[in-house]
């Protein structure tokens, strides 16, 4: 995959038109924007799919991220080692056999052991191991109420809904714009079920990135001129089960999932 290094390199593979469909004012603000990490290439509507699958941004945040994410990690780790992970099975609504336990991520095994290493049949995405160690040191086993709020609602929740929205509410109702078959599909592929009829949308499904951490997605669809919708809300215990920034980074990691199987499915 090759990398764009600077906000220029970025800046010549948009359209140069100023459309604004981004929700910034010109072409080349965007592509700054992007190489700060304020945007994401993809959230130009006008990019070719296809270009998004053969380069990555390399962004001036870019390794301070992954330095602090190692150094998580890390943390994390250690703090592993004080789990009895046995004991720990109910409180996770997990599984615990042999030296590890096996936690449900969006209907897929994924194993920890007590030095915090995850592995699973399917591929271990960097959003899952970070929000998946702190699920296990941290998460209180509070049962879900059923009662769902938008992330703005939770305890901390106020500080990162515009990053939310912005990151995950506004690229995943893009997917589902473009790929509104294909996103009723997606969904039901990771264990998806169907919501109660009360809510009034064309698409209403909960997934579980987590067990405890279950999240509804809505969507609207266009009608008599009025625009499409999606929203994502959460059970008003997530926060009891997980930190808020673990809660951020799994919306946002499903988002990218959900955006390169639509740009597979495109070609």
């Amino acid at each position: 995959m090759t990398q764009l290094t600077s906000a220029m390199e970025i800046f010549k593979v948009l359209p140069r038109t100023n459309c604004k469909d981004c929700r910034v004012p010109t072409c080349l603000a965007f592509a700054a924007a992007v190489f700060k990490g304020d945007q994401r290439l993809g959230d130009c509507p006008h990019v070719d799919r296809g270009f998004l699958e053969r380069f990555s941004v390399q962004n001036s945040d870019s390794r301070t991220l992954e330095r602090e994410e190692e150094r998580a990690l890390a943390q994390l780790r250690l703090k592993m080692a004080d789990v009895d992970l046995a004991s720990s099975a109910e409180r996770l609504a997990a599984s615990f056999s042999g030296e590890t336990l096996a936690i449900k991520l969006l209907g897929k095994d994924f194993h920890v052991d007590c030095q915090g290493n995850v592995t699973s049949d399917c591929h271990v995405h960097g959003w899952v191991t970070v929000p998946l160690l702190n699920y296990v040191i941290s998460c209180s086993g509070r049962p879900v109420s059923g009662n769902w709020v938008p992330l703005r609602e939770l305890k901390n929740g106020a500080t990162w809904a515009p990053l939310f929205e912005q990151r995950c509410e506004r690229p995943l109702k893009r997917v589902a714009d473009l790929h509104t078959d294909l996103f009723e599909h997606m969904v039901h592929i990771f264990s998806a079920k169907r919501a109660p009829n009360a809510f009034n949308s064309d698409i209403a499904v909960v997934l579980h990135p987590l067990p405890r951490i279950p999240m509804l997605i809505c969507y609207w669809r266009p009608d008599g001129g009025m625009e499409s919708s999606l929203h994502v809300f959460f059970d008003d215990t997530a926060e009891d089960n997980l930190i808020m920034d673990s809660i951020y980074r799994l919306g946002a990691g499903l988002v990218i999932m959900f955006e390169k199987i639509a740009i597979t499915h495109g070609k």
